[in-house]
């Protein structure tokens, strides 16, 4: 692997680390299709973001840890922890173009949704039936895409805008959910072999990155309107995702 790779890498990781400490996710929607368009096996991306994501979660935790919606987490928690196998076996047994191109559509369709959801908020007195199971189907999910593509916030992020959850909920749980699936999702990329030769490597020249990004992004949640950034920032995921679906690879 060549130094410039190297370089282009810890850059990607730097950028979805600030993303995620500066909005509360989305960390791998910024880092694995940019890593998907650099010569790094599949396998290593999915698990130097893993690590990455884990180590931003221990890092931020302690910023909203007030405002968990602890039974929410406990449901979500059990959920994801069983969905979790399922993105193994989707990463170890599908080929690699297929999951690429799989994540390009499904990036596009997290993007637009976001773009429209407000829009959906404000028609619809009642998004969810009231009933607390409603959020087992979408914690399995979070475990599913969490093993495979490290975006384990998104389906928690659909389902907590959904519920019509506070800032404070919302960043909270959310934060809590990052780092516990963090730590499980860790370690069944471990045990189903997502783990190469290069993953510490790009890990350890990543770390400083992962550190000044996640202090810079703290620093920037508290002192920025982000609404207005996130229309910005998913149109670019929009964008990502269309260059997966028409790279030849």
């Amino acid at each position: 692997m060549t130094t410039a790779i190297i370089v282009l890498v810890v850059a990607v990781v730097f950028a979805g680390a600030l993303m995620r400490a500066t909005f509360g996710f989305g960390e791998a929607v910024i880092s694995m299709p940019l890593l998907a368009l650099l010569p790094v096996s599949l396998h290593t991306s999915i698990a130097l973001i893993g690590l990455a994501g884990l180590t931003v979660a221990g890092m931020t935790i302690s910023s909203g840890w007030r405002h968990i919606d602890r039974s929410a987490l406990l449901m979500l928690s059990i959920a994801t922890i069983l969905g979790i196998p399922v993105g193994l076996a989707l990463v170890k047994f599908a080929p690699a173009a297929i999951i690429t191109k799989a994540l390009g559509v499904f990036l596009i369709g997290y993007s637009i949704y976001s773009l429209i959801r407000d829009a959906i908020t404000q028609t619809a007195t009642s998004l969810l039936p009231e009933n607390r199971y409603w959020i087992l189907p979408f914690g399995f999910a979070a475990g599913a895409l969490g093993s495979a593509y490290n975006v384990t916030g998104i389906p928690v992020v659909v389902y907590g805008t959904l519920r019509r959850w506070n800032q404070s909920r919302f960043h909270g749980t959310l934060q809590a959910h990052f780092l516990i699936a963090g730590i499980f999702v860790v370690i069944g990329q471990a045990l189903g072999g997502l783990w190469t030769g290069n993953l510490f490597l790009l890990y350890g020249l990543s770390l400083p990155a992962i550190i000044i990004a996640t202090l810079l992004g703290m620093f920037l949640h508290r002192r920025i309107p982000t609404e207005k950034f996130k229309q910005y920032v998913f149109v670019i995921i929009l964008v990502l995702g269309a260059l997966l679906l028409i790279n030849p690879s």
